[in-house]
């Protein structure tokens, strides 16, 4: 759930909490005065009967005979108020009521059944009448429960009127509030999304909330020292593929240099040797072609070897030729498998070091399609734009899953770790029906963090 809405949620919840209290509290209070109001009759009349009998009792005289509530009738406190008295002596009895009119909006049947279900309006009291020991009958006075409940009714709809305002007012505020205190949080979400896709180098602005600028100060921390190990890794790992292809070419060198000049060497030798062995001992010419057969088995593998250490196609005619002459290669070998190559772009605008990621990664796709595909057909696309450098290599062979096993060996491996070094990146899918997908995405030019 969105955070504001739930804060939100919450307040209209505690405020509903807060109202239904404010009406408990509002007719219990009803209930309550209408109660002390009762008592408050019933005392006032249980007094002035009292007194009547004290008058009559000391001489005084009385004119009205007893029980006599015309001074209760000229007062009037109290609206809705029945009085009743039943005399001990007689069974005569005395009934008065104080009516009201009820006020002119009507209350709802329902605020009127649970009203007398929890209050039980209406309750009697009752007060015996006495004077020196003897009692002269039992007052009784029956508040109107009609009047309480409207009572009751109009306090409830007054409080509810002002409350719902108030309410609405307060959510409306808070609402706000909370609305503006959270929009940073939109802020970081984007940020984190960024650094998520690779792009170390964004950093979030600074807030006014305390929190949230501890929040961003972390986070801004967190991506400087991940773009600083990710520098460093790049700058180790471009720093080890320079060694390995110094050596490469140190042994393409020595290979070309020492074991080229002396199997060049003894192939002279062996035909001097095959020359002279004609003319004077023809047993040893069987000997001689041996040697010359195994030397130039021997070539052969030199020139495989310097060929994949370091192809004199690149340092002479440059990416696009040495690409070209790795393909028709590979399609002179044979083994059932048909390699296509499409180029667009200049390959002469790529530095060294990329054209060489370039063909070692392409190199390495072959060999593997070749080594475990089992595939018909094979295509290799490289697109060469200003500002990247896209490798799509696809076959059709019997890749029907992903990912592969970990111990299938370093290919893969070391093609992903040339395009991070390069900060760019690897991805492979599957061909329908079958078949796989190589795409390889590396910069060309300053880069801050990988793209996906």
């Amino acid at each position: 759930m969105n955070l504001l809405r739930h804060l939100l949620l919450r307040i209209v919840a505690v405020a509903l909490l807060c109202l239904l209290a404010t009406t408990a509290y509002v007719l219990v209070s009803s209930n309550q005065a209408a109660r002390q109001a009762t008592w408050r009759v019933t005392e006032s009349l249980g007094k002035q009967l009292s007194f009547q009998q004290l008058q009559m009792r000391s001489g005084f005289g009385h004119a009205l005979p007893f029980p006599d509530f015309t001074l209760w009738k000229q007062t009037r406190s109290v609206a809705g108020i029945c009085v009743h008295f039943a005399a001990t002596s007689s069974q005569k009895t005395y009934n008065l009521c104080n009516g009201a009119e009820l006020p002119g909006t009507p209350v709802p049947s329902s605020f009127e059944a649970l009203y007398r279900w929890f209050f039980n309006p209406g309750l009697a009291l009752h007060q015996a009448i006495t004077f020196k020991g003897l009692e002269y009958g039992v007052l009784t006075v029956t508040p109107s429960a009609e009047m309480e409940i409207t009572q009751a009714w109009e306090n409830i709809r007054r409080l509810l009127g002002l409350s719902v305002t108030t309410v609405f007012a307060v959510c409306c505020l808070v609402y706000l509030s909370i609305r503006r205190a959270l929009r940073p949080a939109q802020t970081l979400v984007k940020g984190l999304g960024n650094l998520e896709q690779g792009q170390l180098s964004y950093r979030l602005p600074k807030f006014e909330l305390i929190e949230w600028q501890r929040i961003a100060e972390a986070v801004n921390q967190l991506a400087a020292s991940q773009q600083q190990l990710l520098s460093d890794r790049q700058r180790l790992a471009i720093q080890l593929l320079e060694t390995q292809e110094e050596e490469r070419r140190y042994l393409a060198r020595e290979l070309h240099d020492e074991f080229g000049q002396c199997l060049a060497a003894i192939n002279a030798v062996t035909a001097s040797i095959a020359q002279t062995a004609e003319e004077r001992c023809p047993e040893l010419l069987a000997e001689t072609g041996q040697i010359s057969q195994i030397t130039q088995h021997l070539l052969i593998g030199v020139r495989g070897l310097l060929a994949r250490l370091r192809p004199a196609e690149l340092d002479g005619l440059g990416l696009k030729a040495s690409l070209e002459g790795l393909v028709s290669g590979w399609n002179a070998r044979g083994g059932g498998t048909r390699y296509r190559l499409v180029i667009s772009g200049d390959c002469a605008a790529l530095p060294e070091a990329l054209a060489l990621t370039v063909f070692r990664i392409i190199q390495e796709c072959l060999t593997n399609i070749a080594k475990h595909a089992v595939a018909s057909h094979a295509e290799v696309r490289l697109a060469i734009s200003p500002g990247a450098v896209e490798l799509d290599i696809a076959d059709d062979g019997i890749a029907t899953r992903l990912p592969f096993p970990t111990h299938t060996g370093i290919g893969l491996l070391g093609i992903r770790e040339r395009a991070t070094a390069l900060t760019g990146w690897l991805e492979l899918s599957l061909v329908q029906p079958h078949g796989l997908r190589v795409e390889v995405w590396l910069p060309l030019g300053p880069s801050t963090g990988m793209r996906r």
